[in-house]
């Protein structure tokens, strides 16, 4: 029989080789008792900062389990896990020819997920392979030598691949063991299976991509790069086919459409073509950095310590004269700034970390909710207009070149401070005022956001501290409307999935929502 205990506290400083010990200790039995264990989640509770601890889940199974059971039958942390049967999936045969548009965490999940069915699909990824990509980025971040079709946003892996790698998600759903144990097969470090806030990291990610890509490819999945999708092939309200690169005509009866939050093109054709498309509120702001050592000091009380991770944080305000709300996003602990742009003549700032977070800066984004009443025209493509004039007047203030207008804390709420605008960003910032690029209401919401941080994290406003602008692809601006059998609405045998659809909000949610798209292509075939 297999156990479960929840909140089993460990201090700061014990060594995971006394787990075990512990563990006997909560039982209150002998640890000879204790035939094995797995630890299951790993959190941090640093609400005391003189006694900062972990608070564990672990299972485990017991040489003598009807007296256990008797003893802690009225413990809430203790309970029985039932034993599950090894997943299997139905072997499915059919000639049903899949296209998958993007090879981002959606596109790449839903694959897999075909695969164990034994169906495969044809991938286009309008980018290129992630070795090829990553020198184009290093261009761009270097030199500001822009490639349209090969960077931050685009190429294999999507805009995650370039980012914390973070694997947390608010969304409830039994598969998320299954893609942590997939992302561990294919090179994600095991760990992530237990912590609390998982995350792989951008170095790490790449491998994992590559890995999952070339694991398709055995399995009878073709992959396509330098290949985007310009059109859609329908007929009496049914799916036909595609067009790639303006010219080529793809015959196929499912596309699993998982282009990521950027393809703009992409929405005007499905506009064009009459797909139901619908506005979808998102957040926009900028990206503040400060020192790690001070925000570990804020969070632990310790400038670092060798059984802790970099210091995060996660910190919201809702005005509510306003009903606005200001928010941290993508926090990345020892990580960098990283410009984004995939368009001539904007900066788009994002946030990125390797594996181990050994930069000395910590960033996130800092933004606010905007929504339909704030976008010009009211089209279901303003949202995407409203980005774009955020991202071209960044591009002016920080003089071309792809440098991005910077300010420090400080300046930006208003104090004159003697502090100097420093930032990882490459390829460089320049001093600029940031209330004149984001609206009024955006910069009103942030001052006030701030001062609420403040009081809930003492030392966060600081002229150690820099913003860097401007923040605008935090999600998705449009939803491609879909019904529940995850079809396009009017549009048979077209998928929406992941981000770019409107269904997802980052790489874990994306893989899910892949997934649930490549279950439902299964259930249609088989029905």
């Amino acid at each position: 029989m297999l156990f479960l205990l929840r909140n089993l506290i460990v201090p700061l400083g014990t060594d995971e080789s006394l787990i075990p010990a512990l563990l006997a200790v909560r039982l209150g039995i002998p640890p000879a008792e204790i035939l094995e264990w797995r630890l299951l989640r790993k959190g941090i509770d640093a609400r005391r900062k003189g006694r900062i601890s972990f608070v564990l889940t672990v299972s485990f199974r017991v040489a003598d389990e009807e007296p256990l059971c008797r003893r802690h039958e009225a413990d809430a942390d203790f309970s029985v896990i039932p034993e599950e049967a090894p997943s299997s999936f139905p072997r499915i045969s059919s000639g049903e020819r899949i296209v998958i548009v993007g090879s981002g965490p959606a596109g790449l999940f839903a694959a897999l997920r075909l695969a164990d069915y034994g169906l495969s699909a044809t991938i286009l990824e309008r980018g290129k392979p992630v070795a090829d990509r990553l020198k184009d980025v290093q261009a761009f971040w270097g030199k500001g030598t822009l490639d349209p079709e090969s960077n931050v946003q685009f190429g294999e892996g999507g805009a995650g691949t370039f980012s914390d790698g973070k694997l947390t998600t608010r969304v409830r759903d039994p598969q998320i063991g299954y893609v942590l144990q997939r992302m561990v097969e294919f090179g994600a470090p095991p760990e992530i299976r237990y912590l609390a806030k998982p995350h792989i990291g951008t170095d790490r990610l790449r491998t994992v991509v590559s890995n999952i890509r070339r694991f398709l490819e055995d399995s009878g999945c073709r992959v396509r790069f330098g290949t985007c999708m310009t059109d859609l092939m329908i007929s009496a309200g049914g799916l036909r086919g595609v067009i790639a690169n303006g010219s080529e005509e793809i015959p196929c009866d499912s596309v699993v459409l998982a282009p990521g939050n950027s393809a703009r093109d992409t929405y005007r054709m499905l506009a064009r073509q009459g797909v139901q498309l619908e506005l979808k509120p998102f957040a926009v702001g900028v990206r503040v950095e400060h020192p790690q050592e001070l925000i570990n000091r804020i969070q632990y009380g310790l400038p670092s310590h060798p059984q802790l991770p970099p210091a995060d944080y996660a910190l919201a305000f809702n005005d509510p004269a306003t009903g606005r709300s200001a928010y941290s996003f993508c926090m990345c602990p020892g990580g960098v700034v990283v410009a984004g742009a995939s368009e001539a003549g904007g900066v788009v700032t994002n946030g990125m970390s390797n594996h181990l977070r050994n930069s000395p800066w910590a960033n996130s984004a800092l933004v606010v909710t905007v929504g339909r009443d704030d976008f010009p025209g009211g089209s279901s493509l303003s949202g995407v207009l409203f980005q774009r004039d955020l991202e071209m007047k960044a591009f002016a203030a920080g003089g071309g070149g792809f440098h991005a207008p910077a300010q420090n804390l400080m300046s930006f709420m208003g104090q004159v401070t003697q502090g100097c605008t420093r930032s990882s960003y490459r390829p460089g910032v320049v001093e600029a005022d940031l209330s004149a690029i984001l609206p009024g209401y955006v910069v009103t919401t942030l001052r006030n956001g701030i001062r609420s941080f403040e009081r809930k994290m003492r030392g966060f406003m600081t002229s150690e501290a820099t913003l860097v602008g401007v923040e605008t692809r935090t999600s998705a601006p449009v939803r491609i409307v879909r019904g529940g059998d995850q079809q396009a609405a009017a549009v048979k045998g077209l998928y929406p999935a992941g981000e770019g659809a409107g269904y997802a909000g980052g790489i874990m949610s994306a893989a899910l929502d892949g997934i649930r798209v490549a279950d439902a292509i299964a259930a249609r075939i088989t029905s």
